[in-house]
């Protein structure tokens, strides 16, 4: 008794490293965008057997990538403040066990999209691994300021990966969505390496602010925010969306660009780590606007008809 007793703090202790390997908070930023996809590639509501195991194979599969990318980072991770506390970094976790738990992870995810929601899902969600753990991550991180650009691709995948899931295709609607988070992306990143740009530097990274200065990474926030503005207006462009969509991309997108504008005329570390803050929740309010204007335009429709 007194045997079992003892383990049971380190057995929970370890467990709570190998979920810190699957960065939580950025994984349900995925899944939460992935389950948007879901919702909007059908009128009504999704099949839920086949929308809860979509869930938890991309959810799976992208904690699998997180923690990949903690084992080929993990000499930067303890450089930097921001992530030296990571298991890997502080040595808690073993290289093969890390690879283990990726490998299980990712092979569990897999096998869950292609038995029960479709071979397509499962080979897009692959792919996007294989682009962030790998493409990304392993080369173009450590090899060019535009990595985020580049990278961002891979990151931008989740909503094709919900709507492949619900139709079996990819549609113009879901790259669209995915187009909003491709030019999301560099903002979101550049604004936290504007603060964080210390770290990047004793990390050895090629970040812009790094590699272009400070000044010329704040203009280039402000410029994309400006087109980021422009295909979030997509959506009610091509009648993907209503109303009420519309008013909530204006006022979100005005938001940002506000917040880049201020950041380009006097900056403040402080304001680098609003417009951060801003920036996560542009986009999970952005994609909230959508799903409910999904459900509540045709009945407002009909309300007012």
């Amino acid at each position: 008794m007194s045997q079992t007793l003892a383990a049971t703090p380190a057995q929970s202790t370890r467990w709570a490293q190998f979920y810190a390997l699957t960065k939580p908070r950025v994984v349900q930023l995925i899944v939460f965008c992935a389950v948007i996809g879901m919702l909007l590639a059908q009128p009504g509501l999704p099949d839920l057997r086949v929308a809860f195991a979509a869930t938890l194979g991309i959810w799976l599969v992208a904690s699998a990538a997180a923690a990949f990318n903690c084992l080929v980072e993990q000499h930067i991770d303890r450089r930097m403040a921001r992530t030296s506390w990571r298991p890997n970094a502080k040595g808690e976790l073993s290289n093969t066990q890390t690879l283990a738990f990726s490998g299980l992870l990712c092979g569990a995810g897999s096998l869950v999209l292609y038995a029960w929601v479709n071979p397509l899902t499962m080979w897009l969600t692959f792919a996007t691994f294989v682009g962030y753990a790998v493409i990304y991550t392993v080369v173009l991180k450590p090899m060019t300021p535009q990595n985020i650009v580049i990278g961002g691709a891979s990151g931008a995948m989740p909503p094709v990966l919900g709507w492949a899931a619900m139709t079996n295709t990819v549609g113009h609607e879901a790259l669209i969505l995915c187009l909003i988070i491709f030019l999301w992306t560099p903002p979101h990143f550049w604004a936290l390496a504007l603060y964080r740009a210390e770290d990047y530097r004793k990390a050895g990274l090629p970040m812009l602010p790094i590699t272009h200065g400070p000044e010329f990474t704040r203009l280039q926030v402000l410029l994309y925010t400006l087109v980021l503005f422009a295909a979030t207006l997509l959506p009610f462009v091509v009648r993907m969306s209503g109303p009420l969509y519309l008013v909530a991309a204006v006022i979100l997108g005005a938001g940002f660009i506000g917040y880049a504008w201020a950041l380009w005329r006097n900056y403040s570390d402080a304001l680098a780590r609003k417009t951060f803050r801003f920036s996560i929740w542009h986009l999970s309010l952005l994609f909230a606007a959508l799903l409910l204007d999904h459900y509540l335009s045709p009945w407002l429709f009909s309300v007012v008809n």
